[in-house]
Order: structure tokens, then C-alpha cells, then sequence
């Protein structure tokens, strides 16, 4: 498993360090974020270990960057600090380490990432409506509809949120069977019961299990229908 590591604070990592090469891992440092998509764009990491607070950019942010781009990355936080915690893993960390951890605290941390690689790691999105929150795999969602910065997921129980914007969802979700119909609506195919031809050649979308049906617009069609003839 090979590891980036990422904090602005010097002690922090000279300590993380220090672990690292006591367990007898392989990793690179970033010190800011420059130093970082340097190093991600020559390296293909398994594991970022993240502090929270740095000056360049957010550990929550650069999450959020690195799920974007890569759905099977692994992200571990390293933090002071408790009450990031909650969003951490809604975001989709694997591991919140408090400082200062132990040697043992990171390679359990570090083993649940190799667990769940042998496993293949399974997409999981947690999402809210109202005090509600909701584990979701992506086989359980209908569609994803756009809602400022945030995504509505439909699933036949219901809607919730999910703090992600729909080009980000897109990314995600590319290696699963979801199509981009509309600049604000993402399906699943897997749902899809029957089309309708509408105006200006858009089409209608009818689904199993709920009533709801959403139109195209007009370039989604035409990809889709080019995605269909392939």
C-alpha cells in the first residue's frame, strides 16, 4: 500500500514519519498542496493520511478532491481536533486518528484500508433529511438530482441529502451503470422501466418502484442515445 502523507506542521510529521518507517511502509510527504498534486499526479497512491486544519486547503476539502478523482482511495485523518469527526466520515474517510496516536492506532488504521482493498471497498454514502441519516449504497439510488451544492438522492423509500455536487457524483459514479440525462439529473439505468419521446427529441424517463419520471434535455438524449448504439 503506498501512502501520502499531508500536514503543515513540522513535528506532526516527523512523527507520523517516524511511525511510518517503523512499520516499514512506503509513503511520500506533502508539505502544502502544491507539493501534494505534484506527488499525486506522479504516484499512484492507495492511503492519503490527512491533518484537518492546514492553511493551504482543508483535509475535509482535499478529501472531498481525492474521492472526486479516485472512488477506491483510502483516507485516514490525523487530527487535534474531535468535532471534525462526524464529517470526516461522511465524507468518506476510513480512520480519524487523534494526536498524538500510537504506532498501534495507525497500523490498525492502516489495516482496515488493506482489509477493505482485498475486499474491494464498496461506495457507501451517508446522507441526511431532517435528524435522519441514511447508509446508502449506490444499487439503492434512482436518481441524483442537483441542488446548489448539494445532491438530492431519490431512492424508492424517499429523498436525502448528500453534500456533494452533481459533476462530483458523476465522477463517482462513472464505473457504476449511472447516466447523465441533464446538467441537474443523474439515473440509474439499472432502474429505468421505459422511455418516452418528448419535444425537441428529449426523453422521458419512467422508472420501477416509484411514480416519479424525468425528462432530458436535449444534448443528455443525444448522449444517451449514442451511449445506447455503442
Amino acid at each position: 500500500m503506498k501512502i501520502l502523507v499531508m500536514d503543515d506542521e513540522e513535528l506532526a510529521i516527523k512523527r507520523l514519519v517516524r511511525l511510518l518507517d517503523e512499520l516499514k511502509y512506503d509513503y511520500k510527504v506533502a508539505n502544502n498542496k502544491e507539493e501534494f498534486d505534484s506527488l499525486d499526479k506522479e504516484h499512484n497512491f492507495d492511503i492519503y493520511i490527512l491533518d484537518i486544519n492546514m492553511p493551504d486547503i482543508s483535509g475535509l476539502e482535499l478529501a472531498q478532491e481525492i474521492f472526486a478523482l479516485n472512488a477506491q482511495a483510502f483516507v485516514i485523518f490525523q487530527t487535534a481536533y474531535e468535532e471534525h469527526a462526524l464529517k470526516a466520515f461522511e465524507i468518506g474517510a476510513i480512520d480519524y486518528l487523534l494526536k498524538p496516536f500510537t504506532k498501534e492506532d495507525l497500523q490498525k488504521s492502516i489495516n482496515r484500508a488493506i482489509s477493505y482493498k482485498k475486499e474491494e471497498k464498496s461506495t457507501k454514502f451517508l446522507t441526511k433529511n431532517g435528524d435522519e441519516a441514511y447508509l446508502l449504497k449506490p444499487e439503492d439510488i434512482v436518481y441524483i438530482q442537483a441542488d446548489l451544492n448539494e445532491v438530492i438522492f431519490r431512492t424508492k423509500e424517499g429523498f436525502s441529502y448528500y453534500a456533494k455536487k452533481i459533476s462530483d457524483m458523476e465522477n463517482l459514479l462513472k464505473s457504476s451503470n449511472f447516466f447523465r440525462i441533464h446538467r441537474s439529473y443523474i439515473i440509474n439505468l439499472d432502474y429505468v422501466k421505459s422511455m418516452k419521446t418528448q419535444e425537441q427529441s428529449k426523453i422521458e424517463f419512467f422508472f420501477t418502484n416509484i411514480k416519479d419520471s424525468i425528462t432530458s434535455s436535449k444534448d443528455g438524449a443525444k448522449k444517451f442515445r449514442e451511449f445506447i448504439e455503442k
